[in-house]
């Protein structure tokens, strides 16, 4: 036995109490899973209780002070770079815990939960002041939870919620890379809009869709991209989304039965997510250094899949035939009309429909007021009327309603701050990986348009999901793509394909 395997005891032991707090945030989220999807609403108060109970259990055996002289201990034994790794995170972990007090951790995870289901009757009732109180007393948490964290770790209070979500990232980097876009992409839009105005609208489709058959073709095309089905399950809610862990992966979405690209794109993005988790490193998959890195390569998964893959004209001839399979032939389902649908950039109200050429500005726009919320620069009254002023200022469009506005998703209302700029730094992440994929893969788009989409998925395995968190997200980009996370990419592969293709 080597000294990392037989004689480092406090690493080792490091390692169990780590896969004692892994089994309560796995508990955690199955049961986020579940009340999103199944819970009686009456149970709410009580599923809220139960994922506080598991927050301050998993803060105690952080905080313990044998936890801490551990790590110390861990740093003085002959450790590997993986085994390093694993102690720098976990060390990362404990600091962020013991910032925050017990009571503020049990008060902010109860108002999530809370705040979460007067969202979904909100959203159903498209009434933003019957939320907009809960929304309150869970923005003062978060706001609390920031301060915190910002005296502890010497952070800007929005960074400091900025890397729970994407480590190491601040909100001076979003802003450069988002000045960067916002210098180019407003003339892109319109370009692209004006590029399509002499194109034919793409034909209606013709008849209703039943949601069980659209199910089947989404199940039809995971299996496709190698979703594990003995693993996991895919079902419905309110917003799509993806959760349980690499073993068990849970995967939401929603059908409409006058559309059935909008779910299915949705199915396509919440595989991407779920494909990462099902190929992180089995033999570190207990190890800090075996989880996901960040919400930015994260989300570079599901849109290398939804955007990058199914949206472009090889995806189109794809997507065709799986759709033409379901439902019968008709025109709307010809892989040219199809793409014109995939592609078709407009100005619309919905972040999780939109095309990817307009997709950035719904997040700078939430970008913009979740930094104005917690700076109190903006009140959580005044939300909707900033909501609509943005919209028209960026995309040029005013919601008619609050379910079309302020309402539309969930992550403010379970106090996710700080995970909105991730989609879009995750479209740029996605952009460079493709494009690399795509040189030592020429024959990528010909394997995708034959149906052969588990070979791009395979690429990501290897140069992706395969490292885990053995390295941070501008360190993972530099060693695949040969640069760090930057907006070149993005810009050539948008202007590729809606301005030259």
């Amino acid at each position: 036995m080597t000294m990392s395997m037989h004689g480092n005891l406090s690493y080792q032991e490091l390692m169990r109490r780590y896969r004692r707090i892994g089994i309560l945030g796995e508990v955690s989220s199955m049961l986020h899973w579940d009340g999103a999807v199944m819970m009686p609403e009456a149970s709410a108060a009580a599923r809220a209780e139960q994922h506080a109970e598991l927050a301050i259990l998993k803060r105690e055996l952080l905080v313990d002070s044998r936890m801490g002289a551990l790590i110390e201990g861990a740093w003085d034994e002959d450790l590997d770079d993986a085994q390093q790794r694993d102690v720098a995170l976990l060390e990362r972990q404990r600091l962020r815990m013991m910032a925050i007090p017990s009571d503020l951790l049990t008060a902010l995870t109860r108002q999530k939960s809370k705040t979460e289901i007067e969202w979904r009757a909100a959203r159903a009732a498209k009434d933003y002041k019957a939320v907009a109180p809960a929304l309150a007393r869970l923005l003062a948490l978060v706001k609390e939870q920031a301060a915190a964290l910002s005296d502890s770790l010497g952070l800007d209070p929005y960074d400091a919620l900025l890397d729970g979500f994407d480590p190491e990232m601040t909100a001076e980097r979003v802003d450069a890379l988002f000045l960067d876009l916002s210098t180019w992409l407003p003339e892109l839009i319109q370009a692209a809009i004006d590029r399509q105005s002499t194109d034919p609208a793409p034909p209606p489709f013709d008849g209703s869709f039943a949601a069980a058959t659209q199910h089947r073709l989404g199940e039809q095309a995971m299996a496709a991209l190698g979703f594990p089905f003995d693993k996991g399950r895919l079902d419905l809610s309110t917003h799509p989304f993806t959760g349980g862990i690499p073993q068990d992966i849970r995967m939401t979405t929603r059908w409409d039965e006058a559309d059935p690209v909008s779910g299915l794109l949705a199915v396509l993005h919440e595989t991407g997510h779920a494909l990462y988790e099902a190929g992180l490193p089995a033999s570190r998959i207990h190890r800090p250094s075996g989880r996901s890195v960040g919400m930015t390569l994260h989300e570079s998964q599901s849109l290398f899949i939804e955007m990058q893959m199914a949206r472009s004209p090889a995806g189109a001839v794809w997507l065709s035939g799986l759709m033409t399979e379901h439902f019968g032939p008709q025109p709307a389902f010809e892989p040219e009309a199809l793409g014109r649908r995939l592609r078709r950039v407009e100005r619309g109200f919905i972040r999780v429909e939109a095309d990817e050429v307009t997709y950035p500005a719904h997040v700078m726009l939430r970008y913009r007021l979740e930094r104005g919320l917690l700076a109190d620069d903006l009140s959580v009254h005044d939300l909707p009327e900033a909501w609509a002023a943005g919209m028209e200022d960026l995309l040029g469009v005013t919601p008619p309603d609050d379910a079309l506005g302020c309402l539309q998703d969930i992550h403010w209302y379970d106090g996710a701050i700080g995970y909105f700029p991730t989609y879009t730094l995750g479209a740029m992440a996605a952009a460079q990986l493709a494009e690399t994929a795509r040189m030592e893969m020429a024959d990528l788009d010909a394997r995708v348009a034959a149906g052969e989409v588990e070979a791009a998925v395979a690429w990501m395995r290897e140069k992706v999901h395969a490292e885990g968190s053995l390295h941070g997200t501008d360190d993972l980009l530099t060693r695949v793509t040969g640069r760090p996370l930057e907006t070149g990419a993005f810009r050539r592969h948008l202007e590729g394909r809606y301005l030259d293709g």
